[in-house]
């Protein structure tokens, strides 16, 4: 009989398991971003939502590459949702010859509530990296204008 008072330790993934996480990955974050629905996506990979929860909690870059879906599918989201809301959508009235122009906004409104916090904070954290990219190719530019002063002040071969 086994001892159970040891710690069980995951095994690690294998080559087979990456590659197969990678084949529904791509397709999982496409459907994510186009429909900003985990469950919905998973289906569309043909995994279950307990397998991406879990890729989403111990791949980093899985997890980096969800919330930029989310955050294409919020933006597709918030335009669509302007769209309908200036132009509506022509729906057949029963019985009616002519559609009848709708104007059923609830589940895009509630999509928005749900993924705002979360497109919010990678948003913050992507204007952090454009930010700290501008300081660099600032401080980049100030270090070569201070060589070529420098360079202008040495004196030429002859004292001057």
């Amino acid at each position: 009989m086994a001892d159970s008072t040891q710690p069980r330790r995951r095994a690690k993934p294998t080559a087979a398991k990456k590659r197969s996480r990678i084949s529904w990955a791509k397709i999982f974050l496409s459907e994510l971003a186009a429909t900003s629905n985990v469950s919905a996506a998973a289906r569309k990979a043909g995994v279950s939502t307990t397998i991406v929860y879990e890729a989403r909690r111990t791949h980093a870059e899985f997890n980096r590459e969800w919330r930029a879906a989310l955050c294409e599918g919020y933006d597709a989201l918030e335009m669509a949702l302007l769209h309908r809301l200036r132009e509506g959508e022509v729906k057949p009235a029963p019985g009616a010859k002519r559609g009848v122009r709708s104007f059923d906004n609830a589940t895009a409104l509630r999509l928005l509530a749900a993924h705002r916090d979360t497109v919010v904070r990678e948003r913050a954290m992507q204007e952090e990296d454009d930010a700290d990219a501008i300081l660099a190719a600032i401080d980049a530019k100030l270090d070569r204008m201070r060589e070529r002063s420098l360079t202008e002040k040495e004196p030429g071969p002859d004292g001057e």
